[in-house]
């Protein structure tokens, strides 16, 4: 496995340890039903968190790695990112002709202070830098207006809405799609 290590100005990204602080890390963001509103599943328990870095580790450790499910830390809580508590989650799973799709969720104490623009941002010079991507696309639930607004402001257009791409809790939702092209992408200096 060859880990990944993003740094921003504010925050790190960097794989997961299968620890109990990061375990009750993650849970601090699954488990919160305001944090999972808009996410495709109900709010998890603590062992379901467990068992989901456990798998995080796993696809880190594939031959032919596709997803990256990564923590996102602070870099003022520690000397070194490693030793740092998760604030968020990071993802790209990729797809297709060098395609990808992109997620975030932030901890609902650090939310509207930037950190979704800054990790959304790391994550586009992982893909469009390191993996060599040429896509990349966003889901968001068409109440999120917070993330369409990261989305936008990072340079992702518009592609559409998919009409009841979801059924959670009994309920029908709409998403829209976002998507980024490598030469749309205007740099690292829009994700600080």
């Amino acid at each position: 496995m060859v880990p990944v290590r993003l740094t921003g100005p504010r925050l790190a990204i960097r794989e997961y340890h299968h620890t109990p602080e990061e375990v009750d890390a993650l849970h601090a963001l699954y488990g919160d039903p305001e944090v999972t509103r808009y996410l495709p599943f109900e709010p998890r328990d603590r062992e379901t968190c467990a068992d989901q870095i456990e798998l995080y580790l796993e696809e880190a450790m594939a031959e032919e790695r596709d997803t990256y499910r990564l923590a996102v830390v602070r870099r003022e809580d520690a000397e070194d990112p490693a030793d740092a508590l998760p604030i968020a989650h990071a993802s790209l799973t990729l797809g297709k002709y060098r395609s990808a799709h992109l997620g975030y969720v932030l901890s609902r104490g650090v939310w509207g202070r930037g950190y979704a623009g800054e990790t959304a941002g790391l994550l586009c010079e992982l893909a469009f830098g390191l993996l060599g991507l040429h896509r990349l696309a966003a889901r968001v639930d068409v109440d999120n207006t917070a993330s369409a607004k990261v989305l936008t402001r990072l340079g992702f257009q518009l592609e559409g809405r998919v009409r009841h791409d979801l059924y959670k809790g009994g309920v029908w939702s709409d998403s829209y799609l976002y998507s980024l092209l490598v030469d749309e992408w205007p740099g690292p200096s829009v994700s600080s």
